[in-house]
């Protein structure tokens, strides 16, 4: 609500220490770009109910040390009759160089955190539409619900709706095929080392994927009984794509430790067993009757990255059904967890940070966002692509961020550690993915 103080996953947005907790997505479009007065006036018709967008993010008052450090917490103040028109504007630049001029600039703090940016297209003949946000305004559900609202099958959202929290019942995810259930909230696993090519510094790279090569991908294994069996997901093809890039990894950095330990110690030591390696991955906790909220109504999970299996048709097995969610009450000892860690964000964050922002914590996000609606347009110009701009990720972890439409699939990779690094994480996921789709062949 506005004015109230932010709940934790907002007030640990909204603290991130690895720069602005910015993030985005790019709707690409092709023909001619639409005139600013001609979106302005589309986002005012289909937007202007909405109270989470003329909402502004206070900073704790005081200095940040002592009691107010401990204890102090980011709130929304609404700024009634705020003109959207004043957060939509264009600009002669790339997504890519939007990401490098925009995405490691805080919002200014006298404005709603979001914008709207017309942009130049990456091929002749298309543009690209980009929302920009502070990730604890909105999360990427609430993206995509305001996105569908400006195509041309869209309509007014609702404000009522839009304000409808998800409450004592959420989406969340079961216990999965092996029914190990998740692991603990401080258990760390293996971190898994990046190339390293470059200069370590916040980068994105952006590729597209064969819709041919990731169709054969899903076909790489069925899931199900005989007579009732499918595909693999989309989303269970990208955990698996990941995790043999995280392999691949590993394969390199103990390779190279090997050859060291040969030439000092004869080769004779072993390395012990292999923990786990985590991915960690964003799902969307509204129920169904919630499903135009706009906020952040979503829970980082971790699943296991089966990285010790070297078939990746093996890999892609080893990932199904790890995201099947169910929706149930709100545990009583979740809310009272919950509750006491938001009402001490600076201590929460002092003592957890250290490790839940670690490689050995979750090496690698991934993120899914899609849209799956056939022939959407806006303006009657017709939708290519999405891309997601994911936040700037832990140092010496990666964040895979998929985006999709009916046209097709992009993959963004965001990381700490140069963009040679962020382009050899996406080069891997191509072969990866081809090897994927050349064994269903």
């Amino acid at each position: 609500m506005p004015g109230s103080h932010l709940p934790l996953m907002e007030e640990g947005m909204a603290r991130w220490p690895f720069g602005p907790p910015n993030a985005g997505i790019a709707l690409d479009l092709a023909g001619a770009p639409p005139s600013l007065d001609e979106l302005r006036a589309l986002v005012e018709e289909r937007w202007k109910a909405l109270p989470r967008l003329t909402q502004t993010l206070v900073a704790p008052g005081g200095a940040r040390t002592g009691l107010a450090w401990w204890t102090g917490r980011h709130r929304w103040a609404r700024r009634d009759g705020h003109d959207l028109a004043q957060q939509i504007d264009s600009a002669d630049l790339t997504l890519r160089d939007a990401v490098r001029q925009w995405f490691h600039t805080p919002f200014p703090a006298d404005r709603p955190p979001w914008s709207l940016h017309l942009l130049r297209g990456a091929t002749e003949g298309e543009f690209s539409l980009l929302f920009r946000m502070h990730h604890s305004l909105l999360d990427g559900r609430s993206l995509t619900t305001l996105l569908r609202a400006l195509f041309d099958d869209g309509g007014p959202l609702d404000g009522a709706a839009s304000l409808a929290v998800p409450g004592p019942r959420r989406r969340t995810v079961g216990p999965g095929p092996t029914g190990g259930g998740p692991p603990g909230l401080l258990t760390t696993g293996r971190a898994v080392p990046l190339p390293h090519r470059g200069p370590r510094e916040p980068a994105y790279t952006v590729v597209r994927l064969r819709a041919d090569v990731l169709r054969a991908a899903r076909s790489a294994v069925s899931v199900g009984a005989a007579g009732a069996s499918r595909p693999a997901t989309t989303n269970e093809v990208f955990l698996a794509t990941v995790s043999g890039v995280l392999r691949a990894c590993l394969s390199a950095a103990d390779a190279g430790s090997a050859s060291d330990r040969g030439s000092a110690s004869g080769g004779g030591d072993r390395d012990p067993e292999p923990r786990q390696v985590w991915l960690s991955v964003p799902v969307d906790e509204r129920p169904d009757d919630c499903g135009e909220f706009l906020g952040n109504a979503f829970a980082n999970v971790r699943v296991p990255a089966p990285v010790t299996l070297a078939d990746p048709a093996a890999r892609l097995a080893a990932c199904t059904g790890l995201l099947t969610t169910v929706t149930r009450p709100r545990r009583t000892a979740e809310k009272l967890v919950e509750g006491t860690l938001a009402a001490v964000p600076g201590a929460t964050l002092a003592l957890a940070g250290g490790k839940i922002f670690a490689p050995a914590y979750a090496p690698a996000a991934c993120s899914y966002v899609h849209l799956r609606e056939q022939g959407q347009t806006l303006a009657g110009r017709p939708l290519r692509h999405l891309t997601i701009v994911p936040m700037v990720p832990p140092a010496d972890t990666a964040t895979f961020a998929l985006g999709g439409c009916t046209k097709g699939h992009t993959l963004s990779v965001a990381t700490n550690s140069g963009s040679e690094d962020a382009g050899l994480l996406a080069e891997a996921f191509l072969d990866e993915l081809t090897l994927l789709a050349e064994g269903a062949r």
